[in-house]
């Protein structure tokens, strides 16, 4: 959110965030249904989106890590759409709703910021559906590595050694994949030279082989 306010603008910023709450692994900071209230932003850790079924089944529909938004699916009916649950240990900043509407009012980049952050949501819930849809299970696989890669390089971090916090459960209900298919995937990559991986240890060995795939 800070990005393009003024020195006099952010304090007003920093005055909405309430303090950071802390959300144990495998605990959810707010349920499908939960009214809501507050956008997040993850401080540190990482977090899930999941989506259940009529019949009870689960779909993970995101990865949201250190500096990402949470909470946006619930401003169209004041309920969320999705529940956000812990990967691991993880905290998350709060910004009450209400009172960042009344701001982006008042500041003008606040409430680009805001449009911003709506736009990318849009664009990565469409390429999520090009995943799905029209990739094979190597595409699929590639594409997440490599999408990993970039969001790490983007905060600082190493675009190459990464920890996967996700199962490979997880995966591939996000991928649209079985568990046996993503594990023969990783494996199939490790024998091509492609990637390292130790448990959840990702190391790329070959970036470029990635993007060819």
């Amino acid at each position: 959110m800070p990005q393009g306010l003024s020195a006099e603008e952010l304090p007003k910023l920093e005055t909405l965030i309430c303090s950071a709450r802390s959300v144990p692994r495998g605990e959810a900071l707010y349920r499908s249904g939960d009214r809501f209230d507050n956008i997040y932003a993850v401080r540190s850790g990482s977090m899930k989106t999941v989506m259940v079924h009529r019949d009870g089944r689960e779909q993970v529909t995101g990865l949201r890590l250190a500096g990402e938004p949470l909470g946006l699916d619930g401003i169209s009916a004041d309920l969320h759409a999705c529940s956000a649950v812990a990967l691991e240990d993880s905290t998350v900043c709060i910004v009450p709703y209400s009172a960042l509407k009344l701001l982006c009012r008042e500041i003008s980049s606040i409430q680009e910021r805001m449009h911003k952050l709506l736009g990318a949501q849009i664009v990565s819930e469409a390429a999520q559906m090009m995943v799905l849809g029209s990739l094979s299970a190597d595409e699929r696989v590639a594409a997440f590595l490599l999408d990993m890669s970039q969001r790490n390089a983007q905060r600082g971090y190493s675009w190459s050694e990464f920890n996967l916090r996700m199962t490979r459960e997880d995966m591939g209900s996000y991928l649209g994949m079985t568990l046996e298919t993503v594990s023969r995937t990783l494996s199939r990559f490790q024998k091509r030279g492609l990637i390292d991986t130790r448990g959840k240890h990702i190391h790329i060995v070959d970036l470029q082989g990635l993007r060819q795939i």
